[in-house]
C-alpha cells in the first residue's frame, strides 16, 4: 500500500474521531441553548469556512485536534446564552458529550463489525488445538490448556480474577501478563468453578492462544449486547494499559504519536488477503483509537475534558466558581505539558522510522 493512501486513511480516521468529539459537546451545547461561537475541525489556519446563525463552521488546516468555541466559556460574558450562564449539570454534560461520543463511535464501529462475521463471538471454547501423533497417526491435543484441565464448553468467566467481558480482554490478559499459569474461572454444566495453574500453549503456533471460541447465532440482540460488552472491554483494556503506563511497566518509548499511529495503520491497512479483511483490520484500530481518545479525555489532567469536569464539580460543591484565571492557567500548563509530551513522542517515532 503506498504512503499516500496511508496518510489519506490516517486523516480520514483522525478527521472522523475528532469530528464526532467535537459534535458530542456541540449538539449537547446547542441542547441546553448554549452560543456556540465555532465548531471546528483541525487547527491552524482555515481553508473552509461559512457562518450559519450564530456558529462558524470551519475547516482547518492540521488535523491533528478541533475544538467547540463557546461563548463565556474561557473569558466572563454578560450574554444570558453564555456557558458560564448554565447550571452546573448542564454544564457539565457539554464537557463529558466529547468523550461520550467517542465511546459511542466505538460501540456502533463495533456493531458494523460484528455484523460483517458470519458469527458472535463468545467466550466458550469450541475447540482445542490438535495435532496428528507421529507414531500412531492418531489425533492428539496440541493445546496446554486442554492439559491443564480446561474443556470444550467450558465458557471462561475471569482469569486471575479479572472478568472477562469478549475475546478482546481475554486475549490481552493472556499476552500482557508476564505469569506463566493462571487461575481460570469457567462455567462449566451451569455452574462456575475455578481451574487452577492453567497454562496456555499451542503446540502448533508456539503462541498462547491454544482453542477457538464458539460463534452464536446472530440477530439484532446478540449483536448490540456482544458490542456493548466489546465496547466495555476495549475501554477496560485502554485503562489497564494506562494504569500499567502510570506504574512504570511501559515507558516512554512504548508510547507512539501520530506518526507512529501512521504506521500502525499502515500495518492494519495491509493485513489480509482480501479487501474485507483489511477493512475489518482498520476498523479493528479506529475502534481502539476513538474509544483511547474517549477514555483518555475522562482523566483529571490539565488541557482534558476530565480536568474540566473536576473544576466544574468543584463548583457544584463549593456552590461558586474556580478563579477563571487560575483554571485558565491549570489547563494553559496542562496542554503545554502535552504539546511537550506529543513533540518527544512524535521524535521518538521518527527516530524508529529511520
Amino acid at each position: 500500500m503506498t504512503h499516500i493512501i496511508t496518510i489519506i486513511i490516517a486523516v480520514v480516521i483522525f478527521g472522523v474521531i475528532i469530528a464526532i468529539h467535537e459534535f458530542g459537546h456541540f449538539i449537547v451545547a446547542k441542547l441546553h441553548h448554549v452560543q456556540v461561537n465555532e465548531f471546528a475541525i483541525g487547527m491552524g489556519p482555515r481553508i473552509l469556512h461559512f457562518q450559519k446563525g450564530e456558529t462558524m463552521y470551519s475547516l482547518r488546516l492540521l488535523p491533528i485536534g478541533g475544538f467547540c468555541s463557546m461563548e463565556g466559556e474561557d473569558e466572563s460574558s454578560d450574554n444570558p446564552n453564555a456557558f458560564e450562564k448554565k447550571p452546573v449539570w448542564r454544564r457539565i454534560t457539554v464537557v463529558l458529550a466529547g468523550a461520550f461520543m467517542n465511546i459511542v463511535l466505538g460501540f456502533v464501529l463495533i456493531i458494523v463489525l460484528t455484523c460483517m462475521g458470519t458469527k458472535v463471538p463468545s467466550t466458550t471454547i469450541a475447540q482445542f488445538a490438535s495435532t496428528t501423533d507421529e507414531s500412531t497417526g492418531e489425533t492428539i491435543t496440541a493445546s496446554e490448556s486442554e492439559r491443564s484441565g480446561l474443556q470444550v464448553g467450558d465458557k471462561i468467566v475471569a482469569i486471575d480474577g479479572e472478568h472477562i467481558f469478549t475475546t478482546t480482554d481475554l486475549v490481552y490478559k493472556l499476552q500482557t501478563t508476564e505469569v506463566e499459569s493462571f487461575a481460570v474461572t469457567v462455567k462449566r454444566d451451569g455452574k462456575k468453578m475455578t481451574i487452577e495453574n492453567v497454562t496456555f500453549h499451542n503446540d502448533n503456533t508456539e503462541g498462547l492462544i491454544d482453542f477457538a471460541v464458539q460463534g452464536k447465532s446472530k440477530n439484532p440482540v446478540s449483536v448490540v449486547v456482544y458490542s456493548a460488552k466489546d465496547t466495555v472491554a476495549t475501554a477496560k483494556l485502554i485503562w489497564m494499559s494506562l494504569t500499567e503506563l502510570v506504574s512504570g511497566k511501559y515507558g516512554l518509548q512504548d508510547l507512539s504519536g501520530p506518526v507512529g499511529t501512521v504506521s500502525v495503520i499502515e500495518q492494519a491497512a495491509s493485513s489480509g488477503e482480501t479487501i474485507l479483511e483489511r477493512v475489518e483490520s482498520v476498523l479493528n484500530l479506529t475502534i481502539f483509537i476513538t474509544v483511547n481518545v474517549g477514555v483518555f479525555n475522562l482523566l483529571p489532567i490539565p488541557g482534558l475534558d476530565g480536568s474540566r469536569f473536576v473544576f466544574l464539580a468543584i463548583e457544584g460543591i463549593r456552590r461558586k466558581p474556580v478563579a477563571k484565571e487560575r483554571e485558565a492557567m491549570v489547563h494553559l500548563i496542562g496542554m503545554a505539558a502535552l504539546f511537550l509530551l506529543m513533540i518527544l513522542v512524535t521524535v521518538q517515532d521518527v527516530v524508529k522510522l529511520v
